[in-house]
């Protein structure tokens, strides 16, 4: 085989085995519904429930680096805390095993039948369920037929006097093959990749249990690179968090280096009793070295998030959120009460909203990272309940209930839409004030560059009209939860009223910098954002009224009520 064939069969088998993987993956979440954010967020209680979650949940979707990052998210958003989380990363090191195990199983003659029957399901069938199995199997097929692809490509490798003393010195020196099981992992962004190829290699006799087994302990090293990348500009609670995966995957890695003579013996006395073939006694190495790891570091949580914390230094600004006071058990046995618990988490998601806002106009007033962050995690925590809620509410309205009842659940379906479609308005200014700012640096770095004197500022331009709006919308917002509460008809029909001022600023507003841009007065960022943010502001308004309409019309039967009110103009 020409040096050509060797690579071009390796890197396709490489490809395919990684698209095998995440295709699998792919299938398997589907097959285990989007409720995988939902295990890592309820199911983490106490450090032993984190490790088994974070084991369930990378064996659904066969990627460590993906629980990790999910974890990440979590602690970001404010649903999980770093000890959780450090938990959580402990069981997605265990969880990772399953793919090696499967690949022990060695089953790459029959690839291309498995291959052939995912494609029959995915491509004959219209069922979802059905679709979901074909994916899995697709992928899994991929996933062996990518392996014999690479095994060939390699097989040549053992002959080679380079590689062969390549292997030699990385039994002679066991921390250079820790360097290549890092290396190799970070460049592929895949710690099952690194063990197929390790499980090919030695399964060919390429390389020695002594050299194989470093390389496998770098790989835990290496695939921390993904969680360090989904954390570069997240908070600093989502830096400690990979930070802790680092820390938890190297000292596994220097642990188990010190003890290698020992830990290679073990293996040994277990394939000879088992009776093991050369994949699965890397699987086996695999799986023993991550459970050990996490039974000896399982007791330091407390300790590594005091490293964590003291290695990322800052001032952690995840909001704490409100656990979900949502019961199930209760839907059948009292309607009446679920649905009052649902008003419950429909008034704390009101708090929520509140709070986004408040981020929102504090990062056009001032660009500060911490506000755009907060506003971040409450757009996060709103979504997470807007799906929670829907959820309940829907299996609300699969039992009896009473007209009133009905009426009420129907209206609660409807605010919590409302309150989420805000909370998205909020982001869309959120994402234009960011825009704007790094547009005006592009601006002014470029001017820098031409060596013109700028005197170019990047913070938004302060408008006082825009601020006035703000406030107004803000108290719209406000009045809406209040009148909900309390069913106060008065203070909605002031909402109304105060719609109609909204409507008609935010026309002025619209006239008044559509005017700057066309006579080139100011900034074109500016212009641009205030036009934005105008139309957000005035959707949110919008979305106050609903709720206020359906408060009036709990009382009077109706949900259309119109007012005419004159108003004087706001903006000169």
């Amino acid at each position: 085989m020409s040096y050509q064939e060797m690579i071009f069969s390796f890197l396709g088998g490489l490809g395919i085995f990684l698209f095998g993987i995440k295709y699998m993956g792919d299938g398997l979440q589907k097959s285990a519904g989007d409720r995988l954010r939902e295990i890592l967020n309820k199911f983490t209680s106490t450090p032993f429930r984190a490790v088994l979650a974070g084991i369930i949940v990378t064996g659904l979707i066969q990627s460590s680096s993906g629980t990790t990052v999910l974890a990440v998210g979590l602690v970001s958003a404010g649903f999980m805390t770093l000890k959780q989380a450090i938990g959580v990363i402990m069981g997605a090191n265990v969880g990772t095993t399953v793919t090696a195990f499967i690949i022990g199983f060695n089953l790459s003659a029959y690839a291309l039948p498995i291959i052939g029957v995912g494609s029959l399901l995915l491509f004959f069938s219209k069922r979802e369920t059905v679709n979901n199995i074909g994916q899995i199997l697709f992928g899994f097929g991929c996933l062996f037929f990518g392996l014999k692809l690479m095994g060939n490509g390699m097989a040549p490798l053992k002959d080679l006097p380079q590689f062969s003393q390549l292997m030699v010195d990385v039994s002679h020196h066991p921390i250079l093959g820790v360097g290549i099981g890092t290396l190799l992992t970070m460049v592929l962004q895949s710690s099952s990749a690194t063990i197929g190829i390790l499980q090919q290699l030695y399964s060919q006799g390429s390389l020695e249990l002594t050299a194989a087994l470093p390389i496998l302990f770098g790989d835990n090293i290496g695939t921390t690179i993904t969680a360090i990348i989904a954390a570069l500009g997240a908070s600093v609670a989502a830096k400690r968090t990979a930070g802790s995966h680092v820390i938890f995957n190297l000292v596994g890695a220097v642990i188990f280096t010190l003890l290698l003579t020992p830990f290679t013996h073990v293996i040994i006395y277990l394939t000879n009793l088992l009776n093991l073939n050369p994949s699965m006694q890397i699987a086996v190495a695999h799986g023993l070295f991550n459970v050990s790891n996490l039974l000896i570091q399982f007791w330091f949580i407390n300790q590594i998030a005091y490293i964590v914390t003291k290695l990322v230094p800052g001032k952690d600004t995840t909001i704490d959120f409100k656990p979900s006071s949502l019961n199930e058990a209760i839907i059948h046995t009292s309607p009446a009460l679920a649905l009052n618990q649902a008003k419950m988490e429909l008034q704390q998601m009101g708090e929520y909203v509140l709070g986004i806002y408040d981020a929102t106009f504090n990062y056009y007033e001032k660009q500060n990272d911490v506000d755009k962050e907060n506003a971040i995690q409450y757009e996060t925590a709103i979504n997470d309940m807007d799906y929670r809620l829907t959820e309940y509410l829907v299996q609300v309205a699969s039992v009896e209930l009473s007209q009133a009842e009905s009426r009420e659940q129907s209206m609660m379906m409807e605010m919590t839409k409302d309150l989420e479609r805000i909370a998205d308005h909020c982001g869309n200014i959120i994402n234009s004030i960011s825009d704007a700012v790094k547009l005006e640096k592009k601006q002014q770095a470029r001017e820098k560059r031409e060596k013109k004197a700028s005197h170019r500022d990047t913070t938004i331009l302060y408008d006082k009209d825009m601020v006035l709006l703000f406030e107004k919308v803000k108290k719209n917002i406000r009045d809406t939860f209040i009148a909900y509460e309390n069913d106060d008809q008065e203070l909605a029909q002031h909402i109304l009223t105060r719609e109609t001022q909204i409507n008609e600023m935010v026309e002025l507003l619209r006239k008044k910098y559509i005017r700057m841009l066309n006579e080139g007065e100011g900034r074109a960022a500016d212009g641009v954002l205030f036009i934005d943010a105008a139309s957000n502001l005035e959707r949110m308004s919008d979305r106050a009224v609903h709720i206020a309409k359906y408060v009036l019309g709990e009382r009077y039967g109706t949900e259309a009520i119109t007012i005419d009110h004159p108003i004087q103009p706001v903006i000169q």
